[in-house]
């Protein structure tokens, strides 16, 4: 796809123009008419509800995030910005922790019906775990400590905790529509929206659209009601509904053809998805409440292999590129003219993590429940991951600085918890590759090889593809024999499809998107139910590692906090489920054509700032 070349005499769109009276704050749109950015990430967008557990993934994050509106967002220094333009929020009591949060601005979903407290209360509600069992959010931390139906008033809400949460200023409660969810749960309701949008998008005449919102908004008064009622009395039979819809009625490959499974609060709204293909947004004309975009266009286009990507780059198909580079692409990316290369380092690390639960060679229940045996298996195989190997060959050439990462919960960058949990944890034990030892365990344990291993990772992502050779390699003079289950669509996290997970091991990053001191628990803590585990894929429950990680986040001492930490840590490297390998090396690049990217270490990466890419006018 090329992108159009934009002249001087290019103008601005007036987008926004019907709504601009309804503002308190003076609001000019300065999105460039007729102009479009193709830009890239390695993997395509699939689910519309990032908040899910089975929305819960990067690529789905990055849509959402030029999407979406919420009271607050990580610059790249890092720091947490407050969105004033949209909402405000405060603290009105200390004991018990008490936070109000405030709408302020005139602010609509996409359909033109207001963004207001029945969305924040869904959000609430579907997050919490507090009201029903129906919602599967990838995670709960902070809103689990919100047990009392907090009240609302007119755009506003107040959340009142159990207990004082140490990250209590993440919690920005808005994510999808309450009468959207509500439409998509109970679309024989939605019968009479539907029909007048059909018309409109046949149409595509202003007088079907109006028609079409004023159907919405007649719609939603009831439908947002009715959530707050079923939340607020407990109404099973809804609230099964509206978990149903909430969980799965938003992933899709290809745009639905009901409008209330893309309703948007932010700066784009979505004009047509592909799957693994592309995404493309469009400027959302009803948006006033932010700084505005430049782009009436974004394409995001999925492109798993590093080499295509900068192929499209350099012949001007492509504008702005990040992936898992390699030494050969670095160079590649370095040799392209016109081309800025930004490098850093990332918060997201790599990792590899051993099922618990699905009967093969890591869970007890193979060995007739016999713990013991299943730990030496799951050690044996840790101790012959070539970590250092992987580090020295696939990220040192983008990194000389690169090291081995030894800690789950902290990395390098904290450089006071960093080495002391790496000093007490118990990663020595896996620090050099240890074949010989490796086989003793398995020996000493009376398993036979070889030893079957059903291993995971994303197809067609050519760095970790270069992971799994070397691991293969490296365990296969152990006696384990790693079966190659790669396949594109993460299928093992989504509590819908796979409750458990099928695959014995996977390979993939955490991509840390704050800089909270709580929410480990997302991964590492016990859970009951498959269907609510959150980041737990491989049905890991030490309940001690829980209970501390839980406790973490009400925690606000310091010292306290490190001590927790170096618990929960020795904990969790003593039942041998996981294995940290490297921190990402960052490369972005951008072209001359396009300003104000700039590289991020948090996800969303260089999305964070895509209201200030601007389009570099030809002459």
């Amino acid at each position: 796809m090329k992108i159009a070349r934009l002249t001087a005499s290019v103008g601005v769109v007036a987008i926004g123009a019907l709504v601009l009276a309804g503002c308190s704050n003076p609001y000019e749109s300065d999105v460039v008419e007729n102009s479009e950015i193709t830009v890239a990430y390695n993997e395509g967008f699939f689910h519309f509800n990032d908040d899910s557990a089975a929305g819960n993934n990067t690529s789905n994050g990055n849509i959402k995030y030029m999407t979406d509106t919420n009271f607050g967002y990580y610059d790249n220094t890092p720091e947490w910005v407050h969105n004033t333009d949209f909402g405000s929020y405060e603290v009105v009591s200390e004991d018990p922790l008490t936070v109000e949060y405030t709408i302020t601005a005139d602010a609509v979903w996409s359909d033109g019906v207001p963004i207001d407290e029945s969305d924040m209360l869904l959000e609430w509600a579907a997050i919490s775990g507090n009201v029903s069992e129906a919602f599967a959010p990838a995670a709960t931390t902070g809103y689990n400590l919100i047990t009392t139906t907090p009240e609302t008033g007119d755009k506003t809400i107040t959340f009142v905790y159990d207990e004082p949460y140490v990250d209590w200023e993440l919690v920005s409660p808005l994510g999808v529509s309450a009468h959207g969810t509500y439409a998509l749960a109970f679309p024989d309701e939605y019968a009479d929206v539907q029909a007048a949008w059909d018309t409109y998008a046949a149409s595509g005449e202003q007088g079907d659209w109006d028609a079409y919102s004023s159907a919405a908004k007649t719609f939603a008064e009831t439908a947002k009601q009715n959530v707050v009622d079923a939340i607020t009395t407990g109404d099973a039979t809804v609230l099964e509904a509206l978990g149903t819809a909430w969980n799965t009625a938003y992933g899709y490959t290809s745009l639905p053809d009901s409008p209330a499974a893309a309703l948007t609060s932010g700066a784009y709204t979505i004009e047509t998805t592909v799957e693994d293909e592309y995404t493309t947004l469009v400027a959302n004309p009803l948006y006033t409440w932010g700084p505005s975009p430049k782009f009436e266009r974004i394409t995001v286009r999925a492109i798993g292999d590093s080499t295509t990507a900068l192929q499209a780059l350099q012949a001007g198909e492509l504008d702005i590129w990040t992936g898992q580079p390699t030494a050969d692409i670095l160079a590649v990316a370095e040799g392209i003219e016109n081309a800025e290369v930004q490098t850093g380092v990332q918060a997201s690390h790599e990792h590899v993590d051993l099922t618990v639960n699905n009967g093969g060679p890591f869970d007890a229940a193979t060995y007739g429940g016999d713990e013991a045996t299943a730990l030496a298996v799951r050690q044996a195989f840790l101790k012959v991951i070539p970590r250092q190997e992987i580090v020295d060959k696939i990220i040192v050439p983008l990194n000389p600085d690169a090291e081995v990462r030894n800690a789950n919960l902290v990395s390098a960058a904290d450089t006071v918890r960093y080495p002391l949990l790496v000093s007490t944890n118990g990663s020595d034990a896996y620090a050099d590759v240890d074949v010989d030892g490796a086989i003793q365990l398995l020996a000493d344990a009376g398993v036979s090889t070889p030893v079957e291993v059903g291993f995971w990772y994303p197809e067609g992502n050519v760095r970790r593809g270069q992971e799994f050779e070397l691991i293969a390699a490296s365990a296969a003079q152990a006696g384990f024999q790693l079966v190659d289950q790669s396949e594109p669509n993460w299928e093992f996290t989504d509590p819908e499809a796979n409750p458990i997970n099928p695959h014995d091991a996977v390979i993939f990053a955490w991509s840390q998107t704050s800089l909270a001191v709580g929410g480990s628990d997302q991964i590492y803590a016990c859970y009951t139910d498959p269907l609510a585990k959150g980041g737990n894929y491989n049905g890991y429950c030490n309940q001690d590692v829980s209970d501390l990680l839980l406790t973490l986040n009400t925690t606000s001492d310091y010292d306290a906090q490190t001590a927790i930490l170096e618990e929960a840590e020795a904990g969790i490297w003593s039942d041998a489920v996981t294995i940290p390998i490297f921190q990402f090396p960052g490369l972005l690049v951008s072209s001359d054509r396009v300003t104000g990217v700039e590289i991020m270490p948090l996800s969303p990466d260089y999305f964070w700032n895509f209201w200030e890419w601007a389009p570099v006018e030809s002459e």
